[in-house]
């Protein structure tokens, strides 16, 4: 069973988005990795702020087979498709990592590489696999994290109450 770690994103009714996203995760996989929610402002256009977080799986499936099983989480979520690819999303879903995997598997760029160029991926990324490695560079997440520069791109944790707790933690 490998070990998946996605993306999930949202700046379009966030809380609505991510909770439900996060329920059929959690009734599809069974239990999650979560890390913090974080804030963000937009990258690459001007819009509302995102929340964002990292969320690891174990899954059987297929990369191709989790890609669908994913989309159809967005689409229920009013995902849209013919939606510039820099603007605001009601939920974006990217697998980032499948356990030490590397290439293109069934269409999918693994490692994702806005892994080691965004902020809002990396952070929560370090927070709950800090001292796994990346794959192509062999340093762990937690290493990547302290040489970014967090000038970059602004992000904060925020509160988020998920199944009654807050999963956010204290910094």
């Amino acid at each position: 069973m490998a070990l998946i770690y996605l993306s999930l994103g949202s700046n379009v009714e966030a809380q609505r988005n991510i909770e439900a996203a996060m329920d059929a995760l959690a009734d599809t996989f069974g239990e999650l990795i979560v890390s913090s929610v974080y804030e963000s402002e937009a990258v690459g256009f001007e819009g509302d702020s995102f929340y964002n977080l990292v969320v690891g799986v174990h899954s059987e499936h297929s990369i191709g087979e989790l890609s669908k099983i994913l989309k159809g989480i967005e689409d229920v979520q009013g995902r849209d498709r013919s939606a510039p690819k820099f603007g605001a999303r009601s939920l974006d879903i990217d697998i980032l990592t499948a356990d030490d995997r590397i290439g293109v598997i069934d269409g999918v760029s693994i490692p994702r590489d806005e892994i080691l160029k965004n902020a809002f991926v990396l952070q929560p990324l370090a927070e709950i696999a800090a001292t796994a490695l990346h794959p192509q560079t062999g340093l762990s997440y937690d290493q990547h994290w302290q040489d970014f520069d967090k000038a970059k791109q602004k992000l904060w944790p925020i509160e988020f109450i998920w199944r009654g707790e807050n999963i956010t933690r204290e910094n």
